[in-house]
């Protein structure tokens, strides 16, 4: 079962996803930044197969989803970031959590590394899955996603949505509902003040520096799909680099969410290395 709860982080209310036990270990999952992300639209069907295990809390991010977006914007994606990492240790706290593992997704990814940049003893074993943060050239996808108010049309974003996997048949029927979740979750004023306002500046701004990378000393299993067009491989080769204590797992024709396209064998992976099996 997982429950819808809300929560003051920093002062703004946080929407959040809980399941599972709370005295099993917390894992927490990041969202990634596309437009009309949220927890739910990343990972309600991701979340049950970690209940067994784990307790999870997975957060609609400030600025996304129904968590409050902020009338006082930061100037830049760095800023966003910033307030991010506050919220999710604010929600830590709140939930007297000392430490947890992460699993972040493209943007989560990188909010990842900025937490253990930030607080590093309150964090365990970490996934990367599809990251940014890394090194890769922007690609055309990435250009239409960070742009995509130049044209907010639902054929825009059905090709989006297509483009985040590899094979669209794995979405099969939940493809219009997607869309048009999604889509009124775009056409909310806030919604889009905030996704303008987060990318106004480059998506590069969201890349850890090496000098950072190696003093990060936590296990770390990076996941990559062969095929993403969203951050490509490259990233996560250049994360497994720097990273010291880090491994590299590429999934063969898999885009940007792993998470859809090869759910089963991601969680045998993740729950191994979150159980300290390898």
């Amino acid at each position: 079962m997982i429950s819808e709860n809300k929560i003051i982080t920093e002062g703004y209310s946080t929407f959040l996803l809980e399941s599972g036990n709370k005295e099993n270990e917390t894992i927490i999952l990041l969202h990634g930044g596309g437009p009309g992300a949220s927890a739910a639209s990343n990972w309600q069907d991701f979340i049950p197969g970690l209940t067994d295990q784990f307790h999870v809390l997975a957060p609609d991010l400030l600025g996304y989803g129904k968590t409050d977006h902020p009338e006082d914007m930061p100037k830049s994606l760095r800023g966003w970031m910033r307030l991010r990492v506050n919220q999710v240790l604010s929600m830590m706290d709140q939930y007297e959590i000392k430490s947890a593992h992460i699993v972040g997704n493209s943007m989560g990814g990188s909010l990842a590394m900025h937490l253990l940049m930030t607080a590093p003893n309150r964090f365990n074993r970490i996934s990367l899955m599809g990251s940014a943060g890394g090194k890769a050239e922007p690609t055309q996808e990435v250009e239409r996603m960070v742009n995509f108010y130049k044209d907010p049309s639902i054929s825009a974003l059905e090709n989006l949505t297509k483009w985040f996997v590899y094979d669209e048949s794995i979405l099969q029927e939940k493809v219009d509902s997607i869309i048009k979740d999604r889509y009124e979750e775009l056409m909310r004023p806030e919604v889009r003040r905030s996704f303008e306002s987060f990318f106004s500046s480059s998506p590069a701004e969201m890349a850890i520096p090496p000098s950072a990378l190696r003093r990060m000393e936590h296990p770390i299993l990076i996941t990559h799909g062969r095929e993403d067009r969203f951050v490509t491989p490259d990233s996560s080769v250049y994360l497994n680099q720097h990273i010291p204590n880090s491994q590299l797992h590429i999934f063969n024709h898999c885009g940007h969410w792993i998470q859809i396209e090869k759910r089963d064998s991601y969680l045998q992976l993740l729950k191994g290395f979150l159980n300290e099996k390898f």
